[in-house]
């Protein structure tokens, strides 16, 4: 009798230390909204001043609309037009071309924002001489 009474202790004690987890996970929590919340205003100026730098080059430019058409927004024309007229400093109408193909692109289905990016730039595009993409007849495939 001592022996079948030993024998359930033992199981019972064996079937509670099993249904506990054998390791224990940390879980980590995050909090990623420490930082400031920059405004519209503040973000256009930064853009705005990033191309209006006297001594940027090609590559800084490049780069500067590769990670602003990495945004989830259209840029607004006052940032265009800093980055159309730094395109003209440096003298390389290719990128000033693919600057407005990309912007068309960032519209993608809203097509009401390129006609509207186009008619706000138009006088800074006629001042600089440039050509939007479908006056050069390139926006056909």
């Amino acid at each position: 009798m001592f022996r079948a009474a030993v024998r359930l202790s033992v199981s019972g004690v064996r079937s509670l230390t099993r249904t506990q987890p054998r390791c224990q996970a940390v879980l980590a929590s995050r909090c990623y909204s420490h930082g400031k919340q920059e405004t519209d205003e503040e973000f256009d100026a930064r853009w705005v001043t990033y191309f209006n730098k006297p001594d940027i080059d090609a590559w800084e430019l490049r780069k500067g609309m590769n990670t602003l058409i990495g945004y989830d927004l259209v840029p607004e024309p006052k940032i265009l037009e800093a980055a159309l007229r730094a395109c003209r400093r440096l003298n390389d109408l290719a990128s000033a071309i693919r600057i407005l193909e990309a912007v068309k692109d960032k519209a993608g289905p809203h097509k009401e924002i390129y006609p509207y990016v186009i008619q706000e730039l138009k006088p800074t595009l006629d001042e600089l001489g440039i050509s939007t993409p479908e006056e050069l007849g390139i926006d056909k495939v």
